[in-house]
């Protein structure tokens, strides 16, 4: 990223939490269940979470890095039908940390570094899922400075840009075209400055939020406040 003297960046952490959606008929858990015009299943859900980092300027980045804490409690969601019927929703606990960082790059630049940990404990495949950041994004929106494209950069920072490292997320340009406000790291490979075409299918990217955040970027909102697994990105 090219700075400015002032210049700061926001985080913005998003994911899905896996909620599980339990039919009940009485006491007794069922798959399927009836009631009145409507047919109940009990299936996975999930739930979008967002973390946001706040302001932080480049130089308190450069200084030594900031953590902040991801601690969403486990809980559970209770939702009538219709006499004895009901669903509960139940969610587990996700911990983490997304650990942020700051280093020159030369040529008036920074190299920002995100890496996003989850620290929770899982006994098996069933439990981490339920214990995940899954489709994890991260969203950062500069003030007084000017994000670099890695696939593009110019050529007084090509050099710079090549040194950049992706694991798990893969960092472009976002927001409006021509924009360098706004970086978007996604766990799949975009181009700079993505769009959601009219005549896209809903729910492109499989629940995780990803066609919504498109657009909300791309009509100029830095966070994407229409909301919607490990990785790390530099860009």
């Amino acid at each position: 990223m090219e700075t400015e003297p002032d210049a700061n960046v926001e985080f913005t952490l998003r994911f899905l939490h896996a909620v599980h959606r339990q039919v009940m008929d009485g006491d007794a858990p069922v798959q399927e269940l009836r009631a009145g015009s409507g047919t109940y299943r009990t299936r996975p859900e999930a739930r979008e979470q967002e973390i946001t980092s706040g302001r932080l300027s480049v130089a308190r980045l450069l200084r030594s890095p900031v953590r902040v804490p991801v601690a969403i409690a486990a809980g559970l969601a209770e939702e009538p039908i219709d006499g004895t019927a009901w669903i509960v929703r139940i969610w587990e606990r996700v911990s983490g940390t997304v650990v942020l960082s700051a280093e020159q790059a030369g040529c008036g630049a920074v190299r920002l570094r995100a890496v996003v940990v989850n620290t929770g404990t899982a006994a098996d495949r069933d439990e981490a899922h339920a214990t995940a950041m899954l489709c994890a994004h991260l969203v950062a929106d500069a003030s007084g400075g000017a994000f670099v494209s890695p696939s593009d950069p110019p050529g007084h920072l090509a050099d710079a840009a090549a040194a950049c490292r992706s694991d798990g997320l893969w960092p472009v340009l976002a927001g409006p075209q021509g924009g360098h406000g706004t970086m978007l790291a996604a766990p799949i490979v975009l181009y700079d400055w993505p769009q959601v075409a009219p005549h896209t299918p809903a729910d492109l990217f499989g629940g995780a939020g990803l066609d919504r955040l498109l657009a909300a970027l791309s009509s100029g909102d830095q966070r994407g406040t229409d909301r919607a697994t490990t990785g790390t990105g530099r860009s």
